[in-house]
């Protein structure tokens, strides 16, 4: 026991950020799903990501054929061959993903005291959501695995590497296309989550009495995106930083006069099917005129 929790211990002073991106997810997915949902997709997450990385180290499938380095064994937690805190990490990047994904595809309302993401249950559950978080998920990890390769030459250390380099920046495409895949498993594990009424929060949690909450779970997506790519910058990969910077330019300036758009075309009826699914959420302050 207390073995254990000597590499618990370690793997949180290894791994601070990873922790602190979790303690995000928890508050925003709390704030979004309930604590419920949240919790549980904790341990459905990690064993989906775990699965997969145990089945590439030893089958190549579905990242490709990569391995561990057990450099931190002893000062860490692994499972079976797997660092705790590298599976444990897909929750966060899921979870960040599939909300980026609903603020996408979801009217919108600012105002200058807050933000409301009229989301819905149909748009939660839709296929359009489990597309659009799968590939949101497959472009953070376009910006991580490059930087995370060179872990020897940040804070991260070198914990993996690919028996064979790959054409992007040493990273194999099969890499791309599992993570895909995942995504698509850990959105649909999500949204399977969201469809269990039993989960569904019974009253107005605390968190949404803080401004600005609904956006925590994209905050958190672009937060993961400017840490990797600040870390790309400080080891001193500037073509990489380049690459990952033009990478993320475009599709967030889309992104932004899209929303733009949304606020100014948001229909009563918006208001009216979000109101209906979540009752116990804030709503914009000329809601109640509406239709």
């Amino acid at each position: 026991m207390s073995d254990l929790l000597h590499l618990l211990g370690g793997t949180v002073l290894l791994r601070p950020y990873v922790f602190a991106f979790l303690a995000v997810y928890l508050l925003a997915s709390s704030a979004q799903s309930g604590w419920r949902r949240t919790l549980l997709f904790i341990p459905l997450g990690y064993s989906i990501a775990w699965i997969s990385e145990f089945s590439s180290i030893h089958w190549g499938f579905p990242y490709g054929d990569y391995f561990y380095i057990e450099d931190t064994l002893d000062r860490e937690l692994w499972v079976l061959g797997v660092p705790f805190m590298d599976s444990l990490s897909y929750v966060f990047l899921a979870y960040c993903s599939f909300s980026t994904a609903i603020f996408l595809l979801s009217p919108v309302r600012f105002t200058a005291a807050n933000a409301y993401i009229l989301e819905s249950h149909a748009l939660r559950r839709s296929r359009r959501t489990l597309v659009l978080g799968a590939f949101l998920f497959v472009f953070l990890d376009i910006i991580i695995d490059p930087v995370a390769l060179q872990g020897y030459r940040w804070f991260l250390g070198q914990i993996y590497g690919y028996r064979q380099a790959g054409v992007y920046f040493g990273i194999p495409l099969s890499n791309f296309a599992g993570w895909l895949a995942v995504g698509f498993a850990m959105t649909a594990a999500l949204q399977c989550l969201d469809s269990i009424q039993a989960l569904e929060p019974k009253q107005p949690s605390p968190l949404h009495q803080v401004p600005f909450i609904s956006l925590l779970g994209p905050l958190l997506y672009i937060s993961v995106l400017v840490f990797n790519l600040s870390v790309t910058i400080w080891i001193g990969e500037h073509l990489l930083a380049l690459v990952g910077c033009i990478l993320s330019f475009f599709p967030a300036l889309l992104a932004f006069f899209f929303t733009l758009y949304k606020q100014d075309h948001t229909q009563p009826q918006d208001l009216e099917r979000h109101r209906k699914d979540f009752p116990h959420f804030p709503f914009p302050p000329d809601s109640m005129h509406s239709g």
